[in-house]
């Protein structure tokens, strides 16, 4: 199974690094988030032994648990790339370097809350529904700049840049659209100069169209199947939510 997910490995690296290359970027542009929603510790003890160390969980539960059972691999960084719950951001702040799914106030507020009782700072990301699709979470692409004015105001918060979910099952131009547009409004937010936001991450991208979002300005792409091979269950069988999978 290693030699299976280092292949995977170096096949959708190669892939990324001819994505840079067509569309002018540098290779050291854009990382690689390995998503593990559902994912065995041994797949993932594989991929760190290939040399990754970025990881993504979409749930807190799941996230919990893997962190506990991979404290010694210390160089692991994770993210949380899921739809994230009010009351479950107490969970989430203890294991995350950064949350890619803030999509609204309540949100932030409740995250605000939380770090400042345990006087810490979070980096986040602004979830944006850039396909306007009913199943999937995000705010409206055009409450995205008044929603990053919002979280700046607190200060627990590190508004680092944006994340979408491109198109399901959608045409690769379908998809392309969605990725354009979150680059477009990194751009309009960049330019209404809002203190304390930076607005350098994209978090877009995933194992059917990560190569479409480099050449739309990706600097995160989020892939999990590519690498890890398909899930033995569908999603619902493990969770009831909106539909739109984070890899």
């Amino acid at each position: 199974m290693s030699a299976i997910i280092e292949e995977n490995l170096k096949a959708v690296r190669r892939r990324m690094e001819l994505a840079c290359q067509a569309s002018g970027r540098q290779k050291e542009e854009v990382k690689l988030l390995l998503a593990t929603k559902t994912v065995p510790l041994d797949k993932l003890r594989s991929a760190i032994r290939a040399g990754e160390t970025l990881f993504g969980e979409n749930k807190a539960q799941e996230l919990r648990g893997k962190y506990a059972d991979m404290q010694q691999y210390k160089q692991v960084e994770w993210h949380f790339i899921g739809h994230l719950q009010t009351n479950k951001v107490k969970d989430v702040v203890k294991y995350v370097k950064m949350i890619h799914s803030v999509d609204r106030f309540k949100l932030g507020q409740a995250l605000h809350n939380q770090l400042q009782k345990e006087n810490k700072t979070m980096d986040i990301l602004v979830q944006i529904n850039t396909s306007y699709e009913e199943s999937k979470f995000g705010a409206r692409p055009e409450d995205a700049l008044e929603l990053v004015e919002q979280l700046s105001h607190f200060d627990t918060l590190h508004i680092k840049g944006l994340m979408t979910i491109g198109k399901l099952n959608a045409t690769s131009e379908e998809t392309r659209h969605c990725f354009r547009l979150l680059k477009q409004l990194q751009t309009q937010i960049i330019a209404n100069h809002i203190p304390g936001v930076e607005m350098d991450v994209l978090s877009m991208g995933m194992s059917g169209d990560f190569e479409v979002a480099i050449e739309e300005g990706a600097t995160i792409v989020r892939v999990g199947t590519k690498i890890f091979g398909e899930r033995y269950l569908p999603d619902s069988y493990y969770w009831n939510e909106k539909s739109g999978s984070h890899d």
